[in-house]
């Protein structure tokens, strides 16, 4: 058994939980985590992630996580559960890149979030869930997995809740310091409850990078100073949060992708681009990172860890975008020029996401996901050998 792969967290739902789910998805009259709207729901859900997280241990994965059965959404469900926030169905949804490169593909649409109070992480519902999935592991490691205050900041910032007459949040300032209390809070509750791994989830480094053409900030007539400012403050709130976590025992990783909606993405952009940036300067003990196609550019942006030698990197090498096996020559070379960079058992291996960001899930089978996930055990085992 190795400890060398790893999954970044999110699963193929069960066929009798998207029924639920798809309710949830096209209608906003309903008040989160949804039990009380659809009999029968909270069971299904429980029951599935006990099935799950079974399945996970089966598979020899060494961190487990309840596979994501508990949220329509990578980050939202997180946001929905603070007090002071409610959702709604949006105009349109997010848009993505659809599978010829440059076609627009566009999400579920209920991504609205009003803020009608001061935000609060306190009594916050991922808590429960966390300990059913401590209940449900039992000796097995877990983690539990949430957006980064930076990606929820973003979000927040660009939407229409700051600096109206009815706001809550006058300026962005006050929503940052808002955002950050509600975080600290929800990680202090995290760490009561016994929570050791806690990993933030984020999607907007990329936007930094000069050469994403899908990025607002590249091209002509823009302010690059006021762009690396905004970029300092995504960091700087991130650090804050992980400096807290530290401080309280917590492992604090981090995952990175360019999107992951339906086995689509949302842009391209290197991360030799903004290597000094975000790989170098924010304090996660171990970075989850993208690398299964020519988007994310050299493994030799890797150079900005070498001075870190308590950091962790794990190669997105493989892909859950695909219904296909991949490639092993090309994993174990990528893996061969990282270990030229970084000490071997710094790194590890993951796809570059999970298989089902949101409920949907990508365009495979729940067989071919686990035929992927034993393909990386595989493909870890072999290169690192047997670990635990």
């Amino acid at each position: 058994m190795t400890d060398k792969f790893q999954i970044v967290g999110s699963l193929l739902r069960p066929d009798e939980l998207l029924k639920y789910k798809t309710q949830i998805e096209h209608n906003d009259d309903i008040q989160y985590p949804f039990y009380e709207n659809y009999e029968g729901y909270e069971k299904c859900e429980t029951e599935s992630i006990k099935q799950v997280v079974a399945k996970e241990i089966e598979h020899n994965l060494s961190v487990v996580t309840d596979g994501e059965f508990s949220k329509s959404m990578w980050h939202l469900d997180f946001v929905w559960g603070f007090g002071g926030v409610k959702r709604y169905i949006a105009d349109h949804g997010y848009f993505f890149r659809d599978v010829d490169g440059t076609s627009k593909y566009e999400t579920r649409k209920d991504i609205g979030l009003r803020i009608t109070d001061k935000l609060s992480g306190k009594n916050h519902h991922f808590i429960q869930l966390f300990q059913q999935l401590q209940d449900t592991a039992g000796e097995q490691q877990t983690k539990l997995c949430v957006p980064s205050p930076s990606h929820i900041f973003g979000e927040l910032s660009w939407s229409d809740n700051i600096g109206g007459t009815d706001s809550v949040y006058q300026n962005i300032q006050e929503l940052k310091e808002g955002l950050v209390i509600a975080y600290k809070e929800f990680v202090e509750e995290f760490a009561a409850v016994g929570g050791k791994i806690l990993q933030f989830d984020d999607c907007l480094w990329e936007l930094f990078a000069d050469d994403n053409p899908n990025s607002p900030f590249t091209g002509e007539n823009i302010n690059q100073d006021e762009v690396k400012g905004l970029a300092t403050e995504f960091i700087d709130i991130n650090n804050t949060v992980i400096d807290f976590g530290h401080s309280l025992g917590l492992k604090m990783w981090t995952h990175n992708c360019r999107g992951n909606y339906d086995s689509r993405n949302m842009g391209g952009g290197s991360y030799a681009k903004i290597a000094n940036l975000f790989l170098k300067q924010l304090k996660y003990d171990r970075f989850f990172l993208e690398w299964d196609d020519d988007r994310a550019g050299s493994i030799e942006a890797l150079e900005v860890f070498k001075d870190r030698p308590e950091t962790e990197i794990v190669l997105g090498l493989l892909s859950s975008k695909t219904s296909t096996l991949d490639d092993e020559a090309r994993v174990v070379r990528l893996l061969d020029e990282a270990s030229k960079i970084i000490d071997k058992d710094r790194l590890l291996l993951s796809h570059q996401c999970g298989f089902a960001s949101c409920d949907g899930g990508n365009e495979l089978s729940e067989a071919q996901q686990w035929a992927k996930i034993d393909q990386g055990q595989k493909i870890a085992k072999q290169y690192w050998g047997s670990t635990v």
